[in-house]
């Protein structure tokens, strides 16, 4: 196999992968009801995996709130318990193997 051919079959390998991430994400807007289960909606995940949520409400990503698992393709009418009201914005975590593959921060009203 020449350099080239190797060169290109890598380049296709992170094509690939990257692509393979776009396939997990959030159909719910920014803004979720506070109280001590959220619900997050639809929630498409490439494979299966965990939403985790975690307080963000200095911007910056905080204690973890709650979590609840995902089976891959579409999660309908995802909730997640916190155990407490929650009425501070959150963030919103999509982790497949461990590895966090789509996030999204909420505000909570």
């Amino acid at each position: 196999m020449s350099i080239k051919s190797i060169a290109f079959a890598a380049a296709a390998v992170a094509v690939t992968a990257t692509a393979g991430a776009a396939d997990s994400y959030f159909e719910q807007g920014r803004t979720l009801d506070g109280g001590d289960v959220l619900e997050l909606g639809l929630i498409t995940a490439d494979g299966a995996g965990v939403v985790e949520i975690y307080d963000y409400h200095t911007g910056a990503q905080g204690a973890l709130v709650g979590s609840e698992r995902l089976s891959a393709g579409a999660n309908t009418n995802v909730r997640v318990n916190t155990g407490l009201p929650q009425t501070r914005d959150v963030i919103a975590l999509i982790k497949i193997d461990g590895e966090v593959v789509a996030s999204k921060p909420f505000d909570v009203n």
